[in-house]
């Protein structure tokens, strides 16, 4: 039976090169002989069908005719695909080409299998990322502050400044790699030959090491230690938001240092609470202050006090709001808002019962 390459890779014919490439990419990952896979008859099925799918005029081809061309062109007139037709997919010579650098890119699908194609220079390396946890004050979290954290991490080391070697000593060139600062490995598959290029361990992906190393970090270049690091805490953050320091990270010989993240965590206020860019408290109002209104002294978040008015309640909740005496955002502020709540009192006295007696004679 023919088969449907577009049904071999699960996609639709509808789709993108970028998608058949992912698809592709997915499923040599699972049945790479290399990767752990045990189906070669179906890594060499796939294969054959990115082989045509990623290639345009061959797709186009495929798409018009089937199964009926040779690899290189259509075989209209006869309609026989003969040998090296697309159900006798002429796997061998693919696998040959490919050992030679066949038109097939395939390059940057094999990278993430092997660390990199023939040709492909390897990767930049980079640090380790870092997450800690950080606690402030409500009050912090609205206006903002800047803390200092000692972390224990790898850092560039700061007798040689991660070159790894005495501080003028001269540098040589590495042996291991010759001076290229890459390692080539050839590994054989199905598909031929295969040349991975990672940095070299030895010296660390530069091409040269110290002739004499740093008696600090043996010639790592880094080493674990503490360092102070500055957090600047933005007002406005809220709980649980993260705050990224680039290069804050842990450090490499060659390469750039991870990246430090930090994760707020807000401590509750006794009186305030957050609601967007609002700050929200509650204040209760003696029954006499609710029915002929009062002036009553807040403190606010900042420490100062503001003289509230309240008018005489019509409801037994309301909400009086104060403008620009909320959460700093984009140099924007909002509002504080006071919800006004009735206090009944627990116990009347007679002299009290008379008088709300008497009110409710009143139709109060």
């Amino acid at each position: 039976m023919p088969k449907d390459y577009y049904t071999v890779l699960g996609v639709d014919k509808k789709a993108s090169k970028d998608d058949i490439k992912k698809a592709f990419r997915k499923l040599a990952h699972k049945y790479h002989p290399d990767k752990g896979g045990t189906d070669e008859s179906r890594f060499k099925e796939i294969t054959e069908a990115y082989a045509v799918l990623s290639d345009d005029k061959k797709r186009r081809e495929y798409d018009a005719y089937g199964q009926a061309f040779a690899g290189g062109g259509p075989s209209r007139s006869s309609g026989n695909p003969g040998p090296q037709g697309f159900g006798g997919f002429d796997f061998s010579q693919f696998q040959q080409g490919f050992g030679q650098g066949a038109e097939f890119d395939f390059g940057d699908i094999f990278g993430d299998l092997f660390g990199g194609a023939r040709g492909t220079p390897a990767r930049t390396s980079r640090g380790r990322d870092i997450s800690i946890d950080l606690e402030i004050p409500f009050k912090d979290s609205v206006f903002g502050t800047t803390r200092v954290v000692l972390i224990a991490k790898v850092s560039t080391c700061s007798l040689c400044h991660g070159t790894g070697g005495l501080p003028g000593t001269e540098l040589i060139v590495c042996t291991t790699c010759n001076g290229s600062g890459r390692i080539h490995e050839t590994r054989n598959s199905i598909l031929g030959q295969f040349t991975s290029v990672h940095a070299c361990t030895v010296c660390g992906g530069s091409g040269k090491i110290p002739k004499e190393k740093c008696t600090e970090c043996r010639g790592h270049g880094v080493r674990r230690k503490e360092e102070e690091i500055k957090i600047v805490v933005p007002a406005g953050i809220d709980n649980g938001e993260m705050i990224r320091l680039p290069q804050q990270g842990e450090a490499v010989r060659t390469g750039i240092a991870g990246d430090l993240y930090v994760k707020i965590h807000v401590k509750p206020h006794p009186v305030f609470r957050r609601e967007g860019s609002n700050l929200v408290m509650n204040l209760p109002v003696k029954l006499s202050d609710a029915l002929l209104g009062t002036i009553v002294p807040i403190e606010t978040l900042e420490g100062k006090v503001l003289e509230v008015k309240i008018p005489p309640m019509k409801r037994a909740e309301e909400h009086l709001r104060i403008a620009g005496k909320g959460v700093p955002i984009d140099n924007n502020r909002g509002d504080l808002i006071i919800r006004l709540e009735v206090a009944l009192p627990h116990r009347l006295s007679g002299k009290v019962k008379k008088i709300v007696e008497d009110l409710k004679s009143e139709g109060l």
